[in-house]
């Protein structure tokens, strides 16, 4: 059995108040020829399809575009899972129906498990969808246990699993969770505080294959076959270094074979590049580019509007940054960033006037700033 496992596409996002809308539809494309061409057993989508519970109707249009094509044309078995982006019960509504055609989606958790079987040349494998849960939510499906941590009910939820899964046959769990061991990324969504949000990969000993979604980088947690398959596109400069793809995992008559990642190439990259101010510019005249940036600075003086300057050449510079200041920033004490309203208007403007120009205020420019301040002060009391 071939199956393609995808997850964390956040249909909608925004990024640095770019819509990514264009850039999600350019690898969907791909996807579906990929599909085309070489169709797989099964596709996973392991949650986070949306990028907000509420998402805009040109994500919904898109996500409807695509889900048609794969399951009324191409006739894939499909199963979409709610995470924590996802409006999940919003996701369940009309699943009962879809189900005929081969589109599985399963928004929120249930009581009893959630069984999609998909036959292969060796037989049945039996594939159990359990969407994102809180411990809240599993307290109310299962009053009468302790729940206090997204570990509790994760192994609640698996325990109903191995209650129903026929013996000796193969099987598949697709969850939406922050397992131990795993990378994560600035674009991902904190599921809560500290310790009680982390699920452990020894939950998922005796499954054949674990297709999982939440952590944003393409990678395996423990063993080979419990997977990551990574976000549909670069979220963050926090994964510039990622490689993004989707994950073919491929099981015989015994269980996990082999896996395999496909890539795509994005409309646009995202990428960090740094010099000085001038040398970008002439760069940037030489050859242009439309990839998202994160441009550091070089230059020790002042810059009149860099931004505008540099979109002249890259017209998706997303982040502009001064490497003086993330150096001066860096030997601020949280202390002192934090005594920052008990520092009067002249010490506040050195600060900054050292940032800007990486060169300290002298005593005439600072007797003609605290001049400037007394007179607006005295302009103020006048009125």
């Amino acid at each position: 059995m071939r199956i393609l496992h995808t997850a964390d596409w956040h249909l909608g996002r925004i990024f640095n108040k770019q819509y990514l809308t264009e850039d999600q539809n350019f690898i969907l494309q791909q996807l579906k020829e990929s599909l085309e061409k070489s169709p797989p057993d099964v596709l996973i989508i392991a949650g986070d399809i949306y990028d907000r519970s509420i998402p805009p109707e040109e994500a919904i249009n898109l996500l409807d575009s695509f889900l048609s094509h794969v399951v009324l044309k191409l006739k894939i078995p499909t199963i979409v899972l709610g995470g924590n982006h996802d409006g999940q019960e919003r996701m369940n509504f009309g699943s009962k129906l879809m189900e005929n055609a081969g589109l599985y989606v399963v928004g929120y958790p249930t009581i009893e498990p959630v069984q999609i079987c998909i036959h292969d040349e060796h037989g049945p494998v039996y594939i159990y969808p359990l969407p994102y849960a809180t411990p809240i939510t599993c307290r109310d499906l299962f009053p009468e246990d302790e729940i206090k941590t997204h570990h509790d009910g994760l192994e609640r939820l698996i325990n109903a699993v191995w209650l129903i899964h026929p013996q000796g046959e193969r099987s598949v769990v697709v969850s939406h969770a922050f397992v131990a061991g795993g990378e994560e990324s600035d674009s991902e969504r904190l599921l809560g505080v500290g310790g009680a949000t982390v699920v452990s990969p020894q939950l998922f000993e005796g499954f054949d294959y674990v297709a999982l979604g939440h952590l944003h980088r393409p990678q395996k947690v423990g063993k080979e076959h419990i997977r990551y398959s990574g976000s549909l596109l670069k979220y963050s400069f926090s994964e510039t270094e990622h490689h993004k793809g989707m994950t073919v995992a491929e099981l015989d008559a015994h269980g996990y074979r082999d896996h395999h990642e496909i890539h795509f190439s994005p409309l646009r990259d995202v990428r960090k590049i740094e010099g000085a101010f001038a040398d970008l510019l002439e760069a940037g005249q030489a050859q242009s580019s439309e990839d998202y940036l994160q441009v550091t600075l070089l230059d020790r003086g002042a810059i009149l509007d860099p931004l505008p300057r540099l979109r002249e050449f890259y017209p998706n510079v997303l982040e502009v940054r001064r490497k003086s200041f993330i150096e001066q920033n860096s030997k601020v004490s949280d202390k002192d960033r934090g005594d920052y309203k008990f520092r009067s208007v002249e010490e506040l403007f050195a600060d900054f006037y050292q940032q800007v120009t990486d060169e300290e205020l002298s005593d005439d420019q600072s007797e003609v700033f605290a001049k400037l301040i007394q007179q607006q002060s005295l302009s103020e009391g006048g009125d």
